[in-house]
């Protein structure tokens, strides 16, 4: 008989082994294991979500005792009134060296040249003309085809008519054609660019072209990339909405004095001072000799200035992508253009919602030339 008393634990495990027995150590409890994880998951995830139920107080408390709003300086119509005025803009002399500025905007003068005697016709004398050449905002939302139809200056009864909905339609008619037509230039001018990109060999009229809107769009470095992303169209709907916000439906003392429609300012002698504008302040609204020149100095202005960079490289994007431009998101980059920031944005997307103005972005000018015809 085995004496059991004289053998060690390891002797005892190697006869048991032998005998056919396993022998294993004993493990935890797996269900105790089990609620220990649930609790410890449940704990976290309490915690996450009381965390972040009570973030938006813990910052709306912090901004209203703590944070001092920074104030951003929007200088982009001041710039623009600079270079229209002639004046230098404060750059390095790295960038003097590489822009004129004064490129930007050379065809906006071309209107200078306009006669004086520029007629002004009235509403009632409009609303006849539309009605005799069957031109209505209700065909254009349903055919897209718009008549080439250019006035060169508000009437000025649009301020006492009446009907809200008569005059919208009455202005939305005298700018569609004008924002219609500097869409149709930028356009050609796509056009030919893609055609050049396109080919291994450029001629001397070519390379010539493209010097031109180099400077005209301010691009340096003869950088392609960034020239196609700045020659494109503004969105019409988009275009609408911030002339109507700026000069209150075309019936703003600086749009029936100086035909502007997008409130560009200048600090020289030449311009429409405020009325409620503060003692101190030196500004004014520019005037321009004709809408089409507003119109023009309006998409240069958000093609090329930097403050607008967010804008164009949205567009980009989106034509890249969809080959359409959607205004209602491309809105939101333009928070720079007013004082107000995301208030502005959030009322131009009211006036083009409630206005259904998207119902223009695909709509197209009659041709009045036969490159026009190749674009349409």
């Amino acid at each position: 008989m085995t004496n059991f008393n004289k053998l060690s634990l390891s002797k005892i495990r190697n006869i048991l082994l032998k005998k056919g027995y396993i022998i294993d150590k004993k493990t935890p409890n797996s269900l105790n294991k089990n609620i220990h994880n649930f609790l410890l998951v449940g704990a976290c995830g309490f915690f996450l979500i009381g965390f972040f139920s009570i973030l938006p107080v813990l910052v709306k408390f912090y901004n209203k005792n703590f944070y001092t709003a920074e104030i951003i300086e929007n200088k982009s119509k001041m710039n623009f009134e600079k270079v229209m005025s002639g004046k230098e803009l404060d750059l390095s002399p790295e960038e003097k060296e590489k822009v004129s500025f004064k490129d930007l905007f050379y065809d906006v003068f071309d209107f200078d040249d306009v006669s004086n005697d520029t007629v002004r016709l009235s509403a009632a004398t409009l609303e006849q003309l539309f009605e005799e050449t069957n031109y209505n905002l209700k065909d254009i939302r349903k055919n897209k085809i718009v008549k080439p139809i250019a006035l060169d200056l508000l009437p000025k009864e649009i301020k006492f008519i009446e009907s809200t909905k008569k005059r919208k339609e009455l202005f939305i008619k005298i700018v569609l054609p004008l924002i219609l037509e500097e869409n149709n230039i930028i356009k050609l001018d796509r056009k030919r660019l893609f055609v050049i990109l396109n080919k291994n060999n450029n001629s001397k009229s070519e390379r010539d072209w493209l010097n031109k809107k180099f400077k005209q769009y301010g691009v340096v470095n003869r950088d392609l990339t960034t020239l196609k992303i700045r020659m494109d169209e503004i969105p019409v709907s988009l275009a609408i909405a911030q002339a109507a916000k700026e000069t209150g439906w075309g019936t703003s003392r600086f749009a029936l004095e100086g035909n502007a429609l997008f409130g560009q300012w200048t600090y020289s002698g030449e311009g429409i001072k405020p009325a409620k504008s503060d003692s101190d302040s030196s500004h004014k609204v520019m005037k321009f000799k004709v809408l089409q020149a507003s119109v023009r100095a309006y998409q240069r202005n958000l093609n090329t200035h930097s403050s607008y960079k967010g804008f164009r490289e949205a567009r980009a994007i989106q034509r890249d992508n969809y080959g359409e431009l959607n205004s209602l998101e491309l809105v939101r980059f333009l928070d720079k253009y007013a004082e107000t920031g995301d208030e502005y944005t959030e009322i131009l997307i009211k006036i083009i919602k409630q206005n259904s103005l998207n119902d223009f972005d695909d709509s197209q000018l009659l041709p009045t030339s036969e490159k026009l015809k190749k674009i349409i």
